[in-house]
């Protein structure tokens, strides 16, 4: 006897649903993360370069402006520090500490949904099977044990569908998140980078 996914899905019952619905919303987290990370990204080299030259010429409207036009983490610390360089250091670290924290924000923003995601499907998997497999062997103790073994093993795969599709939407979330925390990793450690760099640029440019 041959079976379609669709007749495979619909023997898993309630649970299976709940699994893809589950899957539909991580896919649409996963697709809403890639554009903010993407939009993220940005030549940081060439953009500190840009800033340096700017400042270093005495033009801070110009490096401001250029800034704020720009998109991305790095141009909103760049931004704050630069809008802050009246202040003391500590002022002007301060200020960007704070910009940088809301980018981190942005950036981290529903990857822990991703993860929940990632750990639940699994173990509602694991719940379907449980309760497949007690109504498997509620149906033996109500014919008195008098099942025929055909019976018996399609009860039991059918009680395994919800435990397999957990399993394939948990791993694969998994990876997408790890995939994420990573991109996210990167972008974090240039801000520490390019924040160090705009101090110390700031700093050469108070000293007389």
């Amino acid at each position: 006897m041959k079976f379609t996914l669709l007749d495979i899905l619909l023997k898993g019952g309630i649970i299976v649903w709940l699994i893809l619905l589950l899957s539909i919303i991580g896919l649409a987290l996963v697709f809403e993360r890639l554009i903010v990370l993407r939009r993220a990204r940005t030549n940081t080299r060439i953009f500190m370069l840009e800033i340096k030259n700017i400042v270093l010429k005495g033009n801070f409207e110009e490096a401001l402006r250029r800034a704020k036009e720009s998109t991305g983490p790095i141009a909103a610390i760049v931004y704050a520090g630069l809008k802050s360089f009246g202040g003391t250091r500590e002022e002007i670290r301060n200020s960007i500490i704070d910009a940088a924290d809301v980018e981190i924000y942005r950036l981290e923003k529903n990857l822990d949904a991703l993860a929940t995601i990632s750990s639940t499907a699994p173990l509602l998997g694991f719940l379907g099977t449980v309760t497949g497999m007690i109504k498997a062997f509620m149906k033996i103790q109500a014919l008195g044990g008098a099942v025929d073994a055909s019976v018996l093993a399609g009860g039991i795969w059918e009680a395994l569908i919800t435990t397999a599709v957990g399993l394939t939407v948990g791993i694969i979330f998994y990876f997408l998140y790890n995939y994420m925390v990573g991109k996210v990793r990167e972008i974090v450690f240039e801000m520490q980078n390019s924040s160090i760099e705009l101090l110390d640029l700031l700093n050469e440019v108070r000293q007389p």
